[in-house]
């Protein structure tokens, strides 16, 4: 199973004080050394943490690949469009929100969706979508003939008991279902060093997204350390 390393909050601190520190490159560059098969960022359209110039700067540099999330908006497009990363996962977005809350409508924005993610494709650029774990959404993916999903985990990183349990069975199912019907999938949302192993024992998976934790923990004990730490968890439990 691989690891997607989102660098978005090595942005947001840079941009708390509006210094050129820390380096969003010097993250990705040490998080490949560290083992991540990723980078995973987020060009916003309120531009809160990453920043269009960051894309440009990161795309010749990266040795495995990049991972650009982005609103199924023009603007955005535009710029995937110029910059070509190798992946473009298209996500929800509204200005209010802290980060991403839940996943796209791909029933109410089916025409929308689509035509973009045809654009992207006819670009050379492999699409994913950001969802729910709910059959109905991928069942729309599959109309759209988009090759990879990325399922919402939010809800089981914030749910207790019962709740989290059918969470995680929700995940499964949908995980099966969309691998039977030919889709990649890939997860992510909220997981961190105490939650994640659940997820990384779902073998269908191919790649878990995961950010914010990790620069967290990077406090503690280091960038290099913390990316590692995660990546030898999902690894031990993707074999479980």
């Amino acid at each position: 199973m691989n690891l997607g390393v989102n660098i978005d909050h090595i942005a947001t601190i840079r941009e708390a004080r509006g210094t050129n520190y820390p380096s969003v490159l010097d993250a990705a560059t040490l998080a490949e050394k560290a083992g991540a098969n990723s980078i995973t960022l987020h060009l916003r359209e309120d531009r809160r943490h990453m920043q269009d110039n960051d894309l440009y700067e990161l795309k010749p540099l990266l040795k495995t690949k990049m991972n650009l999330e982005l609103a199924p908006v023009d603007e955005m497009v535009k710029i995937a469009l110029d910059v070509l990363p190798e992946d473009v996962c298209l996500v929800p977005e509204r200005r209010e929100e802290k980060t991403t809350e839940g996943g796209l409508d791909l029933i109410k924005k089916f025409n929308e969706i689509r035509d973009i993610s045809n654009d992207l494709t006819a670009a050379g650029v492999r699409v994913s979508l950001f969802i729910t774990p709910d059959i109905k959404q991928i069942d729309k993916v599959i109309e759209m003939n988009v090759p990879v999903i990325e399922l919402h985990t939010g809800s089981y990183a914030d749910f207790t008991g019962d709740l989290k349990e059918k969470e995680l069975f929700k995940i499964r199912q949908a995980v099966q279902y969309a691998k039977k019907e030919g889709l990649l999938v890939n997860a992510g949302h909220g997981l961190h060093y105490e939650n994640v192993q659940n997820i990384a024992r779902i073998k269908e998976i191919h790649e878990l997204n995961i950010g914010h934790a990790i620069v967290a923990k990077a406090l503690f004990i280091g960038w290099e350390n913390a990316v590692a730490e995660m990546k030898k968890i999902i690894t031990e439990y993707a074999k479980s």
